[in-house]
């Protein structure tokens, strides 16, 4: 679940490989800000519930 909600979030805000061999720094900031506000999602809605 979390996997998926990862990929469809970073498709969804633009983050692509392409992304990641242009400018590897602001891929990796993007990418760790969308795995955590991924797994709070994941954390709310089955932790938390």
């Amino acid at each position: 679940m979390l996997l998926r909600l990862v990929e469809d979030m970073a498709e969804s805000e633009g983050v692509t490989e392409q992304l990641k061999a242009d400018n590897q720094m602001e891929w990796v900031q993007r990418m760790n800000n969308i795995c955590n506000h991924a797994e709070e999602i994941v954390n709310t809605e089955l932790i938390y519930v």
